[in-house]
């Protein structure tokens, strides 16, 4: 019950019978009536723009994820990453060392600056 001395209530209650009233006085088509506009028809789809806009959705969905930071604890000292280990071959050849792979990673970069994966990344769109 809407009391008559507010008058914000006395508004709702008319906004109220206005909507109302226009919703409902709409006329619906008889049963045996076709729809005034005909039956509706689907478009045909352009699958040029559909892959076009796909793709462009898809590298904004994926480019974080490429430089998503891999290591929680990079450039700090719970760095698990940070430490290596190096291999002294002999015969003169190089030293070998766990720093080529981990190091990027130590360094708080994603799965585009590991060595390998780096260069696959590039396939993806972003």
């Amino acid at each position: 019950m809407v009391s008559m001395k507010s008058g914000a209530g006395v508004a709702a209650a008319v906004g109220a019978a206005v909507l109302l009233g226009a919703g409902s006085a709409q006329a619906a088509p008889a049963a045996g009536q076709a729809p005034s506009g005909g039956p509706a028809t689907l478009a045909r789809t352009d699958v040029g723009q559909a892959l076009s806009g796909t793709t462009a959705g898809l590298g904004y969905g994926v480019a974080p994820i490429k430089s998503l930071r891999l290591d929680p604890w990079a450039n700090s000292s719970a760095d698990v990453l940070n430490n290596g280990a190096t291999v002294q071959p002999d015969q003169g050849l190089a030293p070998v060392g766990t720093g080529t792979l981990t190091g990027p990673l130590s360094a708080g970069g994603g799965i585009k600056d590991l060595p390998l994966a780096g260069g696959l990344t590039g396939i993806l769109p972003g």
